[in-house]
């Protein structure tokens, strides 16, 4: 399929929902903001406190209107609320490539299946509908619990590039690459999903 930045995609099963994230989703995350800004340690931009999360939802939202970035909210369909957001981004689609990435969850959703519930659906729809070869993660290589995570869906470590962003306030981040292929993808990538989330493959 074509994939279009202005139709609206909602990917969803029995545990999540994922739809486009819009402005009317700030008033639902704003108590993240607010009550746990270390959710953001980090993040490359960060939506700690009131003032930060406008200016990220600003830039996510401009990113979808210039198509470079398509932007989800995440509401958790056990505990009925939003309770995060995440996105595709670098999306090189003649190249069959994105990045997968910019994704928080408010500490009550951190350490439950949402996450992998969040990721399959997403890796579903970047192999099977848009047809990607191979859909990369990035992270802090100081963010422990985010690499495992990644690790933990089946993503593969590539390596480490060294000081390649700035982050404010800090020194210059390290960020370690990690990646799936689809070949991988439909080998034992799904399936080993399927299992971790007691399910079966179709």
């Amino acid at each position: 399929m074509n994939f279009d930045f202005e139709q609206d995609y909602i990917l969803e099963n029995e545990t999540v929902f994922l739809e486009p994230l819009q402005a009317s989703h700030f008033d639902f995350l704003l108590e993240y903001a607010i009550n746990e800004p270390e959710i953001w340690t980090y993040s490359l931009v960060s939506g700690a406190g009131e003032n930060n999360l406008q200016n990220y939802f600003g830039l996510a939202l401009k990113a979808r209107k210039e198509k470079r970035e398509y932007p989800f909210a995440v509401y958790d369909k056990k505990s009925q609320k939003y309770v995060g957001s995440t996105r595709f981004y670098d999306m090189q689609l003649a190249f069959q490539t994105l990045q997968l990435g910019y994704t928080w969850y408010g500490k009550a959703a951190q350490g439950t299946s949402l996450n992998k519930n969040c990721k399959f659906l997403l890796l579903e729809f970047a192999f099977e509908k848009l047809n990607m070869a191979r859909v990369e993660f990035r992270a802090d290589n100081e963010n422990k619990r985010s690499i495992a995570a990644m690790q933990s869906i089946g993503c593969v470590v590539e390596g480490v590039l060294r000081q390649n962003v700035p982050i404010s306030g800090k020194k210059r981040r390290n960020s370690i690459v990690l990646s799936i292929l689809q070949t991988e993808w439909y080998s034992h990538v799904k399936q080993d999903l399927l299992v971790k989330l007691g399910k079966k493959s179709n």
